[in-house]
């Protein structure tokens, strides 16, 4: 391998911030999808190594340069003050980097799907996820009030805080959709690369459906929860089925969106695939 140095580089950078992503990100909800991206994202790569090899171009220098001189700063950054999103960021550029050298921009050019998607790595930031969710904390909280108060149960709501009766319950990122629209997107896409790669239209207006799946399913979690806390207490809704509802939800939008898929292909046909 005449390339090794440039890999083991590269391996230096990217072997600490795997173990700091599995330890700090990809054991909690938010980043559960790192995992099965990780192993997709190499597959997608090692599919697309034929027509890279066929493909391949030498590479300009320059570009590889600019690359470096941002994500190596960022990276160091990142991993002396413990910003695992800069940490991540950095060694995405890098990878960048080593892959536009080892294959050249046509071949990159052509094959760019699975670069883009391990993109999905890299965790979002705090503020970001806080912004994000604002809205739609709020939005789920209202909505699971709205259809449960008519029913006869005993709710109310103060912003992004639910009581029901003597319980008290905080719609939090995780219920508010945040979790399922990353992952959901990470898969979506990876689905739709795979059944629907030269119909960019169709694939746009999938994804365009995953904030609203996402959003409906997790106003289904709210109310599972509330339910469960009214019924059997705090204790159960807050414990292990507070999780069970969260994997059971995020799979019930993964077939949802297989079946928008699968409900679209036959309405449509083959329309939308001939005009992209």
């Amino acid at each position: 391998m005449r390339h090794w140095p440039l890999w083991a580089g590269f391996l230096i950078l990217l072997v600490p911030t795997i173990a700091s992503l599995g330890r700090e990100v990809w054991s909690m909800e938010i980043g559960a999808h790192g995992p099965i991206v990780l192993a997709t994202g190499l597959w997608l790569i090692s599919q697309c190594l034929p027509d890279m090899r066929a493909r391949h171009a030498p590479a300009r220098p320059l570009p590889i340069l600019l690359i470096l001189i941002v994500a190596l700063p960022i990276y160091a950054f990142g991993r002396a003050y413990d910003f695992i999103s800069l940490e991540a960021v950095g060694v995405y550029g890098a990878m960048v980097a080593l892959a536009y050298r080892l294959a050249g921009w046509p071949a990159l050019k052509h094959n760019i799907f699975p670069l883009l998607y391990l993109g999905f790595l890299v965790p979002p930031p705090g503020w970001l996820i806080d912004q994000a969710t604002a809205p739609l904390r709020t939005l789920v909280s209202t909505v699971a009030t709205s259809l449960l108060e008519p029913l006869g149960y005993p709710i109310m709501r103060e912003g992004v805080t639910l009581f029901v009766g003597s319980y008290q319950l905080l719609v939090e990122d995780a219920c508010a959709g945040m979790n399922s629209i990353v992952g959901l997107t990470a898969i979506t896409l990876f689905y739709i690369y795979l059944l629907h790669k030269a119909s960019w239209r169709y694939a746009l207006l999938l994804v365009a459906l995953i904030i609203p799946v996402a959003i409906f399913v997790n106003i289904l979690r709210v109310i599972a929860l509330i339910l469960l806390t009214y019924y059997f207490g705090d204790g159960v809704a807050q414990g292990f089925l507070h999780v069970t509802t969260g994997i059971v939800l995020f799979t019930l939008a993964l077939a949802a969106m297989f079946g928008i898929d699968w409900l679209l292909q036959r309405l449509l046909g083959n329309r939308m695939g001939a005009n992209a």
